[in-house]
């Protein structure tokens, strides 16, 4: 039999019976909306079709596709829907090359996706990248508030003309930002605004963003790699949308992720999906009440489904959390030096409420100590650009060379532990020594995900 296929049909122990907390958020099929559930039920690959004439593509005009982004827009209320099936990932890229074209500068937050990088590759933009207020008790970056965006973009537009602005929010771990007050001062500034909502549920359109990406597998219940665009007002023209999709999707499309990005949205503003998350909603609200009688710290977060326990405060390394959990059958979802983010779902696993806080104060007993100390904060500018081109920079000859004598040298590859996938190095950035200590110190906090070498290129 052929090596993948065994773990698919029967996973090894520990995880033969798993307590599954990860992601994609319909937990193993049982949160699946019904109407897909009843699609993988038919018999097996008549659901995997072409573009047929009755059936087409996101962009066609008609066609049963067609028909489903004009409903599932009006649903969203936006003016224009495309689905994707290269997750939202590819639809970032889509959306960043709508709206800038080769060499402009777009401006990204410190804690955007890797994909958000590969579309300015692909693009031939120039990212300009800004800081974000930290905190040093957890090691997480956190959203940014008007008046800090305000000061960025009065930097970041000394430095010449914008092209675009791109915000993450919700963040991993369901961190929101307060994006209305945002919006209105990107707009103040006369430019469109991006915001990767892959681990939201398309709040953004109502604080006025032009263009929202979703995940429909993170805060639906849809399948991997099936996600949606969403473009709202008239600061965007959705031709340009349609030519960077051409660019950049399959002339493929898979009819099971088109089918599951349709039902997945739909479900969000159902009856029948507002229940599923208000019954979700309610274990989770049982498990923190469980793990705060247990004293296990939990952080608050604005998503009620993503659990976040704050290992840092436990003396143990979030890392170092998971690998212990995973022996024991508990996989979660996102371990970071500080934290561990547990994903709830659209239907949280049978028995979670009892058995997570059991386990997690056995963690707590097996490698709990003293809290680590703070974590120290990006030595970073509040607004910088990569001192060579970051195609030029990526594609040139390199070496590697350990962090302890990267000062000096111009990074080749992005540095970025995974998941999620945030780069804490950006080809094209020159690595001074404050830079170089920071990031040794990195590859110490994060063991075995973080190498003590560092690509650089080559004088």
């Amino acid at each position: 039999m052929q090596p993948l296929l065994p773990p698919l049909l029967a996973p090894p122990a520990p995880w033969s019976r798993p307590l599954a907390l990860h992601l994609p958020a319909h937990g193993r099929g049982r949160g699946l909306p019904s109407p897909l559930a009843q699609l993988l039920r038919q018999p097996p690959a008549s659901w995997d079709l072409p573009e047929l004439p009755w059936i087409g593509g996101p962009l066609e005009p008609e066609g049963a596709v067609a028909e489903a982004q004009r409903r599932c827009a009006i649903q969203l209320g936006a003016a224009r829907c495309w689905f994707g099936v290269n997750g939202a990932s590819g639809l970032l890229q889509t959306a960043l090359l709508a709206l800038a074209p080769p060499g402009s500068r777009v401006l990204l937050p410190r804690h955007l996706h890797r994909s958000l990088l590969h579309g300015c590759l692909l693009g031939g933009l120039r990212p300009v990248l800004f800081d974000l207020p930290f905190d040093p008790a957890t090691g997480l970056w956190l959203q940014p508030d008007a008046p800090w965006l305000e000061r960025v973009l009065a930097a970041a537009l000394a430095a010449g003309p914008l092209a675009a602005v791109v915000l993450v929010s919700p963040t991993y771990q369901g961190l929101a930002a307060e994006l209305a007050p945002l919006a209105a001062r990107v707009r103040a500034a006369g430019l469109p605004l991006l915001v990767d909502q892959a681990h939201g549920r398309g709040e953004a359109l109502a604080a006025g963003v032009d263009l929202v990406v979703l995940s429909c597998q993170k805060a639906a219940g849809g399948l991997a790699q099936s996600a949606a665009l969403l473009l709202q007002g008239s600061r965007v023209d959705p031709a340009a949308v349609e030519r960077a999709l051409l660019w950049l999707q399959t002339s493929s499309p898979s009819a099971l992720l088109l089918a599951s990005a349709e039902v997945a949205l739909q479900e969000l503003g159902s009856s029948r999906g507002l229940r599923r998350r208000r019954r979700a909603e309610g274990v989770a609200a049982r498990l923190r009440q469980r793990c705060a009688a247990r004293g296990l710290p939990l952080l608050t977060t604005d998503d009620p489904l993503r659990l976040v326990l704050h290992t840092a405060s436990m003396g143990i390394n979030g890392l170092e959390a998971d690998g212990w959990l995973l022996e024991r059958g508990v996989l979660a979802e996102l371990p970071e030096p500080g934290t561990l983010t547990f994903c709830l779902g659209e239907r949280p696993p049978r028995g979670v409420v009892g058995r997570l806080p059991r386990v997690l104060q056995r963690l707590q007993r097996a490698l709990g100590g003293p809290p680590l100390p703070p974590f120290s904060r990006p030595p970073l500018p509040l607004v910088a650009e990569p001192e060579l081109e970051l195609g030029v920079a990526w594609r040139a000859p390199s070496l590697a060379v350990p962090l302890a004598v990267a000062a000096g040298h111009i990074a080749a590859e992005p540095l970025c532990p995974y998941p999620p996938g945030i780069p804490l190095l950006i080809p094209g950035e020159r690595i001074d020594g404050e830079r170089a200590r920071w990031l040794a110190e990195q590859a110490r906090e994060w063991p075995g995900q973080i190498a003590d070498t560092v690509r650089v290129v080559a004088a």
